[in-house]
């Protein structure tokens, strides 16, 4: 199956209506029936990649609207993007011709809260906090009452800028194939997806 590329501006406009329905309580809850299901098992044709927080309360597929074979989602605490994450980014953008990256963080991320602690974590856990700690710090210096959510901002933002310079997938891809990878922040409260 040939990929259909969906230049980035289209994909991002698809994923900003789809949240304005979502918003509204007006999902059309596409690609979800059982023919459209089966037609996928010949391949997958996302139109865009999002990086989300592992978080329960933050569902990509949802949140814009979208259905099954629509988004190539990943999902980690603190959207952090180590090697097997930007791997599998790189897969999307290579290989299903994606060109629109998203990078979601959401408010009150309790990964990044966990990095601006003192505790003592476990190896894993700590690795992860690690990669969240220049938000943090850049938060801390902002001057910003809400330190919290400034780090999310900031966090998918050093994310995605650090996406952009990934070699030797994403980075030839920005500068040569149309490829985008923005920053968003996901409001809890309200649905909105704003982009940073």
């Amino acid at each position: 199956m040939k990929p259909t590329i969906v230049p980035a501006e289209e994909a991002l406009k698809r994923l900003q209506e789809g949240n304005q329905r979502f918003v509204a309580e007006k999902r059309n809850h596409a690609h979800e029936d059982n023919e459209y299901r089966v037609s996928l098992s010949k391949g997958q044709d996302p139109f865009a990649v999002i990086l989300a927080c592992a978080d329960s309360r933050v569902t990509p597929e949802i949140l814009f609207d979208q259905g099954l074979g629509d988004l190539f989602v990943i999902r980690v605490a603190g959207n952090v993007a180590k090697e097997k994450v930007t791997g599998s980014i790189e897969y999307a953008v290579a290989h299903l011709g994606v060109r629109l990256v998203m990078v979601l963080g959401h408010q009150n991320c309790g990964a990044v809260g966990a990095s601006m602690g003192v505790a003592e974590l476990s190896k894993n856990l700590q690795a992860l906090v690690n990669e969240i700690k220049p938000a943090v710090h850049m938060a801390e210096k902002s001057g910003e009452k809400d330190v919290l959510n400034t780090a999310v901002r900031y966090n998918a933002q050093l994310v995605a800028a650090k996406l952009s310079e990934s070699q030797p997938t994403l980075y030839p891809a920005v500068e040569n194939e149309g490829l985008k990878i923005v920053p968003a922040y996901y409001k809890l409260e309200t649905g909105e997806v704003e982009l940073l």
